[in-house]
């Protein structure tokens, strides 16, 4: 038996939540466009005859500008402590910037392995993959670089036989049929909070958190009531939306990525509720969860 954990870091939007729903083949973390999708430590766990891996998905590290913005990055540095490999993941197809670097910049100070995964290589001829490895193998001393696309599930087996090789447990921490150490109240959390992302404009994601009130079930249904936070009035109002339909397409979203996950039909009610400047205040963090890590 071979088993360990791996922390998987990078900046903002590079593909780490689609990287481990696809290891662990469910989506166990939010995915969307925007950057700043992942708040959260979540642990994904991975089963292969005698192998696990418990891989450890961060928010993105970044220049804070507020509390949470700290607390994310603490989350971040915090998983790198007590690993066996620290899994780099970068977006291939864009172009080395200041976040990269300074994502880097801050693993000079680690003394752990760093498999680099250069992801998104679906939008790159294997030249420019060629390219960009060469660009960047002198950046850091990587114990490995492998190309991937999480999207399209490119290269992913190749990745994990690579991490296989810097596990140094040998005991099972977790049963096979275990993916992912985060709580239903949890992931029915970020489903909205995903569907949020999804259908609002750049300006809404990263004010906005979602906190379960309350969760019943009887023979037939799961009653889900879940409350939307945003820090001013307005994004109340865009939220909500003319006449309440922003608030129904996100809940009719959201609802059947539940249903899915549950496999049982879900009465689900959302409610939309501001709290000025949470993102600052160690009350409302504490009460929101950003502090638990």
């Amino acid at each position: 038996m071979k088993s360990g954990f791996i922390s998987i870091i990078g900046r903002p939007n590079v593909g780490k939540s689609s990287l481990i729903n696809k290891i662990v083949k469910e989506k166990i973390a939010i995915t969307s466009d925007k950057a700043g999708t992942t708040r959260n430590l979540i642990q994904g766990i991975y089963n292969k005859d005698n192998i696990q891996m418990i891989f450890v998905d961060t928010p993105g590290i970044h220049k804070p500008i507020n509390k949470l913005g700290n607390k994310l990055n603490s989350e971040a540095y915090y998983s790198i402590d007590d690993v066996d490999a620290i899994l780099l993941v970068m977006d291939a197809s864009s172009e080395l910037g200041r976040g990269d670097m300074y994502v880097i910049d801050k693993l000079k100070m680690v003394e752990k392995p760093v498999i680099l995964a250069l992801n998104k290589i679906d939008k790159l001829t294997n030249e420019e993959i060629l390219k960009k490895i060469d660009e960047v193998k002198d950046l850091y001393s990587f114990s490995e670089i492998v190309p991937i696309s999480a999207l399209k599930d490119d290269n992913i087996d190749r990745l994990l036989s690579v991490l296989e090789n810097y596990l140094t447990d040998n005991v099972k921490y977790f049963d096979t049929d275990v993916i992912s150490t985060s709580s239903i109240e949890f992931r029915l959390c970020e489903i909205v909070r995903e569907k949020i992302l999804e259908l609002t404009s750049e300006e809404v994601p990263h004010s906005v958190t979602c906190l379960l009130n309350d969760l019943t079930e009887d023979d037939k249904t799961i009653n889900v009531y879940v409350d939307i936070i945003v820090d001013r009035e307005s994004l109340k109002k865009i939220i909500i939306g003319k006449k309440g339909i922003m608030l129904k397409e996100i809940g009719i979203k959201a609802r059947s990525d539940m249903e899915s996950l549950l496999g049982k039909q879900v009465y689900l009610e959302l409610y939309v509720k501001v709290l000025k400047k949470w993102r600052d205040k160690e009350k409302y963090l504490d009460e929101l969860g950003f502090n638990e890590f």
